[in-house]
């Protein structure tokens, strides 16, 4: 049967259809925006995280000009990629404000539809130029972040400083730094030395990360105490401002990519209008969270209440105590807005307005943009309360002002249970985490005696496997070398992974040669290794085969030590380290200097600091060798003035040394002299909290690839007599 010509077939569609082709035939104009606006911050030439280590790395050697120099990138380099994005997204906001007008004019829903999406789709073309064009590398993980977020950089600029002899610049650092860490000693006791120097002024110690809008409002407060009622007003006023512009900084970073937290993302199989529900109550909750974030002082542990109201609270008394009764009257109607019934604010608004006359006051209205704000933020809360009522997206209301009708009537109770919870826990991990760092301290004092109360010595759990070198053997606690961990077409196997997977400087930043010049690094991690299985890059059983030997490690270091809970992956890479043979003649470095994991390790002064940027979390680790066809590339144990060296271990295929993290256990790595030297590092934590992301999305994918039954993850128990346990038994 013939096809009737297109004009033919145009003819028998609607009407209705035929303008929505018209319509689609012209497809709505791009917006173009500018990427870089004047008074845009330029993008910097290095991520910040970068910056960060290049600054710690410097520390570790005291060249304090270079720690200076990037510390100060690095939190100018962080700024400026946040100040970007958040210019941006305004800009792109404005932009495309108008595109909407319409939708309300359309009958037709589907129309209607389609005009709301012509929105999204002009939005999202012009967020598109926001991002760097390499956005990955500006990305900071969230470990990092934590860091800029407990001010880290300026613990190391405070002692930079110090040694520069920059005292005053040292001062304000510290100060910066125990504004956010009140509970950190060492950091009170520098600040008591340098109020005590000569050249260090009062007004050195400030806060340079002090947020613009609190440090007016505590101005304005004390001003009000003080009775000076209109350097109360300037400063509260400048602190209303300055409130605005950081809650519409906030509310813009809130406008991420989904967050797959609590879902298991290879699971995930939202439809259309579920995937848009679940992001933007994600986002409205993040934007409601503004509230909290910007009441938020640093180093306390609750944000003061209702601090936007507040604001009009001390404004309505000092605009009386001023004499102005009109400005009075706004701020109490303003404050009104939120407390209807406060029976405080409304008898000085029937005063003020007795004064000023009925019908003078009665015209004033409360701030236009506090009502917009008002309204605005009952309607976030009114759908994200819905939403928890519906589809079981949980939503805490950060504010008490909200009325209750706004809250679906089951929900009232659940909320105010929920409300205070959270304040009892929040009360309670306080307490811990006091008793937490007593302690540590406790631990770290006792650390010399430790090793006495630790028990190893377990079985292997593993045929095949078996124990080289104990503690007692290696000099020292928590150490131990196994040998037939694996056989040597495994070790092959995994090396030509390692050649066809890994990539130059994996695991360190890009870098080929992070610990000395005169080795190239190459690493894999677990996840990506599977991936490139699944897309058929490498062999996916070989994949497979690296997945389950860093479990079999696992096991193995939990049985071995007799650990009572279990270990997670902190961080596992498969790495090898290859001779530069040009850069041999005359070296004198290691291939990895001493060092400590889970603490910064300063051998001069024979001690190792439990804080960031080291690792804190991780509690034992171990290497695994692929092969021992090299020159050099022993790994050994010293003392902690990292020179003694107390026991040293050749690699080979299929050996492991594993050892507790802490100070008990420096280690570093010889030269590596000639050929190539692989390995499967691997780093564990008994803190759940701190167990690697990665990690479970390699989990979710094994599961997904290999339908495995749980029981095929166990390891295959070596039956071994009660008498040859209790030979291998080593207390300490």
């Amino acid at each position: 049967m013939a096809l009737p010509p297109p004009f033919l077939l145009l003819l028998l569609l609607p009407p209705l259809l035929v303008a929505l082709l018209a319509r689609a035939a012209t497809p709505p104009e791009p917006v173009s925006v500018p990427t870089l606006a004047p008074g845009d911050p330029p993008l910097p030439a290095q991520s910040a995280d970068a910056l960060f280590a290049a600054g710690a790395e410097a520390y570790s050697r005291g060249d304090w000009p270079a720690v200076v120099l990037q510390m100060e990138r690095a939190l100018r380099a962080r700024a400026a990629v946040r100040s970007r994005l958040v210019r941006c997204r305004l800009r792109c906001a404005n932009a495309t404000a108008g595109s909407a007008e319409g939708i309300e004019s359309q009958s037709d829903p589907v129309v209607r539809d389609l005009w709301f999406f012509r929105t999204l789709l002009r939005r999202a073309a012009c967020l598109r130029g926001c991002g760097p064009a390499e956005p990955s590398r500006y990305r900071l993980s969230e470990e990092m972040d934590r860091e800029f977020s407990r001010r880290s950089p300026y613990n190391y600029l405070q002692v930079a400083y110090f040694k520069m002899n920059r005292p005053a610049q040292a001062a304000a650092a510290a100060h910066t730094f125990f504004v956010a860490n009140p509970g950190h000693q060492e950091m009170r006791q520098n600040l008591e030395y340098y109020q005590a120097m000569v050249g260090v002024h009062e007004d050195d110690f400030t806060d340079l990360e002090a947020k613009p809008h609190l440090r007016e409002f505590q101005l304005g407060v004390r001003f009000y105490t003080e009775e000076q009622p209109a350097a109360a007003i300037l400063h509260l006023e400048k602190a209303l401002e300055e409130y605005f512009v950081a809650d519409t900084e906030c509310r813009a970073l809130c406008e991420g990519p989904y967050d797959y937290e609590g879902y298991n993302y290879l699971e995930y199989n939202a439809d259309l209008f579920q995937a848009i529900t679940d992001h933007s109550m994600q986002v409205l909750s993040c934007k409601q969270g503004c509230v909290t974030e910007l009441a938020s002082q640093p180093g306390l542990e609750k944000p003061l209440e209702d601090f936007l109201p507040s604001h009009f609270n001390y404004l309505q008394f000092a605009y009386y105590n001023n004499g102005n009764y009109e400005k009075a009257i706004e701020c109490a109607k303003t404050y009104l807005l939120f407390f209807p019934h406060d029976e405080v604010m409304n008898q000085n608004l029937a005063y003020y307005t007795a004064v000023l006359g009925e019908n003078l006051a009665r015209p004033i209205q409360p701030r236009e943009e506090i009502q917009v704000y008002h309204q605005r933020s009952l309607m976030e809360k009114e759908l994200l309360f819905f939403s928890y009522d519906v589809f079981g997206i949980p939503f805490v209301d950060p504010d008490t002002w909200t009325p209750e009708e706004v809250i679906p009537k089951r929900l009232r109770e659940k909320q105010k249970v929920e409300r205070e919870t959270a304040a009892r826990i929040s009360e309670e991990i306080g307490n811990l985490m006091k008793e937490i760092e007593t302690l540590v301290e406790e631990k770290a004092k006792e650390s010399a005696d430790m090793s006495k109360f630790i028990r190893e010595g377990g079985p292997l759990v593993y045929k095949g496997a078996s124990v080289t070198m104990n503690s007692k053997a290696l000099n020292g606690s928590q150490r131990v070398v196994v040998d037939g961990v694996l056989s040597a077409e495994e070790c092959k196997e995994l090396q030509r992974l390692t050649n066809a997977a890994a990539s130059a400087g994996d695991g360190y930043r890009g870098k080929t040669s992070p610990h000395t010049p005169s080795e190239t690094f190459y690493g894999v991690t677990v996840l990506k290794a599977l991936k490139l299985g699944q897309e058929g890059k490498v062999p996916l059983h070989s994949a497979y085969l690296y997945y389950n030997v860093t479990e079999k490690v696992r096991h193995m270091m939990e049985s071995y030590f007799r650990l009572e809970v279990p270990l997670h992956f902190s961080y596992s890479h498969l790495v090898c380290r290859t001779a530069i043979d040009e850069k041999q003649e005359g070296r004198s470095d290691n291939s990895h200097e001493v060092h400590v994991d889970n603490c910064i390790l300063n051998a001069e002064a024979l001690v190792c600091v439990k804080e960031p940027p080291a690792y804190t979390f991780r509690d034992y680790s171990a290497i695994l060798y692929l092969n021992g066809d090299f020159e050099g590339g022993a790994f050994y144990f010293t003392e902690l003035d990292a020179k003694t060296e107390t026991a040293e271990v050749q690699p080979q295929c299929g050996r492991a040394v594993g050892f507790s993290s802490g100070s008990e256990n420096p280690h570093g790595v010889k030269a590596v002299t000639k050929g190539q030297r692989c390995a499967i590092a691997l780093w564990f934590t008994l803190d759940p909290r701190h167990s690697e992301r990665e990690r479970v999305q390699a989990d979710d994918l094994v599961k997904m690839l290999f339908s495995m039954e749980e029981e095929d993850l166990e390891p295959e128990l070596e039956k071994e007599s009660p008498g040859a346990i209790v030979v291998g038994k080593d207390e300490l």
